[in-house]
C-alpha cells in the first residue's frame, strides 16, 4: 500500500468507500489505494478468506478496513445484505463497482446460462448494489460511483458478446445514473481498463505477450495500480466537476 500522506491531494479522510471484487486485481489495488488516501473501506467480494487478507493488510498500512462478503450473483439479496454492514461502515460515500465474471465463447456456441451468468453478475448486480446506496449518498448530498467497465465495451472482442454487453451496459447505465443525481451532489463515472497484467496474462508466452504489447500505442500492459489511480481521481474532491465521463485507460489501445 502506498505511503501517502492523508493530507496531500486526493484526500479522502472522513470519507468510507465500499469496492466490489475487491479480493483480487483491480478491486484490490483500488481498496488499497483509498485507504492509504484515508478512507475507511469496506472490501467485498464472495472469497471470504482473501477479503481477511486485505483487511489485514490495510490494518497493518495503517488505514481502516471491514472484510464483507457479498455475491453479486444473487442481485435479490444484495440490498438485505448491505443492510447487515456494522453501523460505523454503514454510510458508504464512495462507491467502487468492480466485481465481474468472465465467460467466453463465439455466439454460435454461447449458451444462454453464459450469458445469463455473465449479465446478472456484471450489470445486474451493479444496479442492485447502486440502487441499494444511492439513497445514502442523496441524503448527504455528496456521493461518488464508479464502475469499472472495460475498452472491450468501446471497440467489441470476438467471443466475449457477453461480457462487452455487461460492460456496454454500465455505461449506459452511469450515464443516466449521472443526470439522475447530479443535483444530490453526487457524481457517477466510469473507467474503461485495457489490457492489464494479471495471473491470466503472466501465464501468457512471450510472443504472445509481444503481440498483445504491439497493439499498445503506449508497448507496455496496463498495471492494477494504473486503474487504481483513475478510480481514486474520480474518487476525490479534485474531480468533484465530472460526471457521466467514461475515463479509457488503456494505453492508447482504443483511441
Amino acid at each position: 500500500m502506498s505511503s501517502v500522506s492523508s493530507s496531500s491531494s486526493f484526500d479522502l479522510s472522513g470519507k468510507t468507500a465500499l469496492v466490489t471484487g475487491a479480493s483480487q486485481g483491480i478491486g484490490y489495488a483500488a481498496a488499497e489505494r483509498l485507504a492509504a488516501h484515508g478512507a475507511r473501506v469496506v472490501v467485498a467480494a464472495r472469497s471470504e478468506d482473501k477479503l481477511k487478507s486485505l483487511e489485514g493488510k490495510i490494518t497493518e498500512d495503517g488505514g481502516v478496513a471491514l472484510a464483507f462478503p457479498l455475491d453479486l450473483a444473487s442481485p435479490e439479496r444484495v440490498g438485505d445484505r448491505l443492510k447487515e454492514l456494522p453501523e460505523e461502515f454503514s454510510g458508504i460515500d464512495i462507491l467502487v463497482n468492480n466485481a465481474g465474471i468472465t465467460a467466453d465463447n463465439l455466439l454460435m456456441r454461447m449458451k444462454i446460462e453464459e450469458w445469463d451468468r455473465v449479465l446478472r453478475t456484471n450489470l445486474t448486480g451493479t444496479y442492485a448494489v447502486t440502487k441499494a446506496l444511492a439513497r445514502g449518498m442523496m441524503k448527504k448530498r455528496w456521493g461518488r460511483i464508479i464502475s469499472v467497465s472495460s475498452v472491450v465495451a468501446l471497440m467489441g472482442n470476438a467471443g466475449q458478446a457477453n461480457y462487452a454487453a455487461a460492460k456496454a451496459g454500465l455505461i449506459g447505465f452511469s450515464k443516466s445514473l449521472a443526470r439522475e443525481l447530479a443535483s444530490r451532489g453526487i457524481t457517477v463515472n466510469v473507467v474503461a481498463p485495457g489490457y492489464v497484467t494479471t495471473a491470466m496474462t503472466d501465464e501468457l508466452g512471450e510472443a504472445s505477450k509481444t503481440e498483445l504489447q504491439s497493439a499498445i500505442p503506449l508497448k507496455r500492459l496496463g498495471t492494477v495500480e494504473d486503474i487504481a489511480s483513475a478510480v481514486l481521481y474520480l474518487a476525490s474532491e479534485e474531480a468533484g466537476y465530472i460526471t457521466g465521463h467514461v475515463l479509457n485507460v488503456s494505453g492508447g489501445l482504443y483511441i
